[in-house]
């Protein structure tokens, strides 16, 4: 990233040594963008794509041989939350947030904007509007739902009329700060998603540094949430700068990203509510990706969690067992049901031949 971005922001309370506070009036976070050049003289080349494996688990679930295509070179600027549609002569999705729309791809048809307006209805405040579009897609409750960061709500989007309709747009009066990132339980029909404010403009000045202040927030927290099938929200948890979320194939274990902690994992009871949580990957743990942002779960329950390098995957236990290096970082991944695993990394899209397989939702 070029910009003061959420892919910056995460993380950095443990790289740059800043002492964020869970639940916060307004949590912490860089000044500037981690990796910025200024300065620093020309950037050090990054490596080629390429497939590493830590443990022969691995084997079953990717070939270190695969190639990883570059399918798509330019046409995002910035590409998020991917979700593939269809069986495998189907096509994939993915917002553009910042450009307020969905853009979609086929193997036949290239690249096309799939919905414009994707989010926010009305033209965006410069002031106030960093992120107008959608940005976590996901497949459940019989279409597509969405985390809509500039309509700050949870959507539902009719795959063939395009229309929309929102979930929840609120929290015990206030509105979401800007939700990123969602998914659906397989069991239960639960929405979780999470709450950070990204897509709102950070007015913070230099001696705000490590705040993010934007005269549009209402909450003074960020938090990772729960939507029931009737559309109640319900709050897991409050964290620091909460980005990518997960969950187990059974339904029984949530996982959700926090800058100064790592990757948590909440234990659900059989309806879907929060028993307990537990830090399940330290940010502080050795060979660890720094900037944990979005993550899928795969059939198997192991974890394919991106970050600054690419993708670290990891066992239910929360061993990693190899990783995907793409030259920069990806800001997550999908599972398409033609084989291949699509990642994102900026402007355009990667993919690579899996065995893995996604989690069926209904």
């Amino acid at each position: 990233m070029t910009d003061f971005s959420r892919r910056t922001m995460l993380g950095c309370g443990t790289a740059l040594g800043l002492g964020l506070t869970t639940g916060a009036a307004f949590s912490q976070v860089p000044a500037a963008p981690a990796g910025g050049r200024a300065g620093r003289g020309p950037a050090t080349p990054s490596p080629p794509p390429s497939i590493e494996r830590f443990d022969p688990a691995l084997d079953a679930l990717i070939d270190v041989s695969s190639p990883i295509e570059h399918i798509v070179s330019e046409g995002f600027q910035w590409c998020e939350g991917p979700v593939w549609m269809g069986g495998a002569d189907g096509y994939l999705l993915a917002s553009d947030p910042r450009a307020n729309q969905i853009m979609r791809w086929a193997p036949m048809g290239g690249l096309s904007v799939w919905m414009h307006p994707s989010g926010l209805q009305t033209p965006a405040n410069p002031d106030i509007d960093r992120e107008p579009g959608t940005n976590g897609l996901f497949l459940g409750r019989g279409g597509l739902v969405a985390a809509d960061s500039g309509t700050r709500a949870i959507v539902a989007i009719d795959p063939v009329s395009k229309k929309r309709r929102v979930l929840a747009d609120r929290f015990e009066g206030k509105r979401f700060n800007s939700p990123n990132d969602l998914i659906v339980s397989p069991t239960t029909g639960m929405i979780y998603f999470t709450d950070p404010p990204y897509g709102l403009v950070n007015k913070a000045t230099p001696e705000q540094r490590g705040q993010y202040i934007s005269p549009a927030r209402e909450m003074d927290y960020m938090g990772v949430f729960q939507l029931t099938p009737d559309n109640t929200v319900k709050l897991i948890g409050k964290y620091n700068m909460p980005n990518g979320i997960g969950i187990s194939p059974d339904g029984r274990t949530l996982y959700s990203t926090d800058s100064t902690l790592g990757w948590l994992a909440h234990t659900l009871d059989a309806q879907g509510n929060k028993v307990s949580e537990r830090v399940f990957i330290d940010m502080k743990a050795e060979n660890v990706m720094p900037r944990g942002d979005g993550m899928k779960v795969d059939s198997t329950g192991h974890l394919w969690m991106s970050g600054d390098s690419g993708l670290g995957i990891f066992n239910p236990a929360g061993h990693r067992i190899g990783r995907i290096r793409i030259g920069g970082a990806a800001p997550n991944c999908e599972f398409g049901a033609d084989g291949y695993l699509y990642i994102p990394n900026g402007t355009g899209i990667l993919r690579v031949k899996v065995k893995a397989q996604k989690i069926k939702v209904a």
